[in-house]
Parts: structure tokens; C-alpha cells; sequence
């Protein structure tokens, strides 16, 4: 079986068409992060990402092409209705899926192959919020844990990930259905949710250098696998994902991640069938390191 072709100088791209897949050889740059994306280039967003490669993106933007994969298009926030006038206009990014494996090896040297989902997980180190019209006469809620009423917009709110402990001290302080319900809304959206959305090779884009008037491919910025939507990703989750900092929607999931500075190798496969709605992938089947 032909190996993999090195597609870039430092031989961190590789071509492995007899797999069908694209691999790059990235490292663990961040366990602890929310999110704009899976792995960056090196030395531009190691501080939102998990992973970092020392590639270019229109490297890895070629070998998928090599492969076969169809290019779709970015996400698009904005539309013009008129010139220089913008208005709100969300079109989730297109494009093949790509389904992406992580391989290490452990501490103790064995080889590990997951999906790249199983890494990211919904931002928990956020507020959560329930409807409810008012608290139920009589109910007091404790400063510690705090669970915080808010009068103007009629919801309770909590932060972080609520424990089952705490859920069980508020769940005691009445028996009204709707302050129960909306408790319950709050330890089931609070609790870490393996990501569920797919990857699409959404393929960035070009502008002209006004100096040198040479194209530059856009995902030049770092933006190669991202888990936010951002107009100049390479590869894309197909589902609305905010680029906004405070609104970030997800995180790593710290406890499956290695050490920073682990080696990992990125499989990039071109799924053939086309892209319907975001179903829980099946789990990793064990697969070789190249050598």
C-alpha cells in the first residue's frame, strides 16, 4: 500500500489517498479553553483552540481538493440590500463532510483513536437561564449556592455546571410544578454535552493584497478547523455557532484531552453521502498510526 505523500515542506500535511483521508500532524496547545476552534496554525489562536499545526491552511484547502471533496461555502452573518447597507441575514456554512479522528498515544504508549466531537464539549463557564413568571410564595433562595431570580426578565439564573447536590437543595425549597420544572431546565442545560455537530469543508476564501495585489487565502488567519462560524474557516461545523467572545458556544472537554504538547494526528475523510440534519456520530473504530 502507497504511503502517505507529504504535501508541504515540513511534512506535516500528507496526502493518504489509498485511506481516503488528509492527515496533519498537530500538537495539544490548550485543555482548558472555550472555543473558536479545533486546531489553528501555529503561532495565531493557540489561546481558542485545543490543537496547533504548523501548516498552511491553503495546503490542507488543496489536499482535501485532492481528494475529492467539494467545497461549499462560508457562513454568512450579513447580507447587502442596498450599497454600503447591511442587514441581519444567517446562512449556516456548506459544503462536504468531513469527518475528523484524533490519534495519540497515552501515557503509557498506547495508540488512541476518538472522534474529534469527543473533545468538545457545550460551554459550561456560562449563565443559564429557565422562564418562570415569579418564585413561589414563600421561597427564599439561598445566597450559597446562588440561584438568582431575575424580576425584569422573569427567569432564574444560574452559573456554571449545577451539581446534583444543588439541583436537590432547590428542588426541597417548593413543590410548585413551574419552579421545579425550571430548576430541572437549568441542571439539564448546565451539565457537559459531548458536541454533536458535523464538519463541512466550507473553504474560506480569497481577498486581493491592495500592496502586493496577490490573492490571499483567508484561513491564512488561523482559522483552519473551527467549532465557531467565521467567514474565513477552511472547515466549519454546519450549525449557528457564535464568533462573539462572550457568547461562545463551546469548550474542551478537559478530562479527554492530553498534556499540552502531545502529539496528535489529524484524520481529515471526506464523507460521501451529503450532509442532513446533525445525528450523534457512531463511536471510533481502531485504525493504524502511518509510520
Amino acid at each position: 500500500m502507497a504511503k502517505p505523500v507529504p504535501l508541504n515542506p515540513q511534512g506535516t500535511v500528507l496526502l493518504d489517498r489509498a485511506g481516503k483521508r488528509l492527515l496533519l500532524k498537530a500538537s495539544v496547545c490548550a485543555r482548558d479553553r472555550v472555543l473558536e476552534m479545533l486546531c489553528c496554525l501555529k503561532r495565531t489562536k493557540e489561546h481558542e483552540s485545543i490543537l496547533t499545526i504548523d501548516a498552511s491552511a491553503a495546503v490542507v484547502h488543496a489536499g482535501l481538493l485532492a481528494l475529492g471533496a467539494r467545497q461549499g461555502t462560508p457562513v454568512r452573518h450579513y447580507k447587502e440590500v442596498s450599497p454600503g447597507k447591511l442587514v441581519a441575514d444567517f446562512k449556516p456554512p456548506t459544503g462536504q463532510q468531513i469527518e475528523i479522528f484524533l490519534q495519540w498515544k497515552d501515557k503509557k504508549g498506547i495508540p488512541r483513536r476518538v472522534r474529534a466531537q469527543q473533545w468538545v464539549r457545550r460551554a459550561t463557564q456560562r449563565y443559564f437561564s429557565a422562564p418562570l413568571t415569579k418564585l413561589p410564595d414563600g421561597v427564599v433562595l439561598p445566597k450559597e449556592p446562588e440561584l438568582v431570580f431575575d424580576v425584569k426578565n422573569k427567569e432564574l439564573v444560574w452559573f456554571g455546571t449545577m451539581k446534583p447536590a444543588q439541583r436537590d437543595i432547590f428542588l426541597k425549597l417548593s413543590k410548585d410544578a413551574v419552579f421545579r420544572k425550571a430548576v430541572g431546565r437549568l441542571f439539564g442545560e448546565s451539565q457537559p454535552t459531548e458536541m454533536r455537530a458535523h464538519w463541512v469543508f466550507a473553504g474560506s476564501g480569497f481577498i486581493v493584497d491592495m500592496q502586493t495585489k496577490k490573492k490571499k487565502y483567508l484561513a491564512e488567519n488561523g482559522n483552519l478547523i473551527c467549532v465557531a462560524n467565521f467567514p474565513s474557516a477552511t472547515l466549519d461545523i454546519a450549525q449557528a455557532s457564535s464568533d462573539k467572545g462572550a457568547n461562545l458556544l463551546y469548550e474542551a472537554f478537559i478530562d479527554r484531552i492530553p498534556p499540552v504538547n502531545t502529539e496528535v494526528l489529524i484524520e481529515l475523510i471526506p464523507k460521501s453521502r451529503p450532509v442532513g440534519k446533525t445525528s450523534p456520530p457512531p463511536p471510533a473504530k481502531p485504525r493504524g498510526l502511518p509510520r
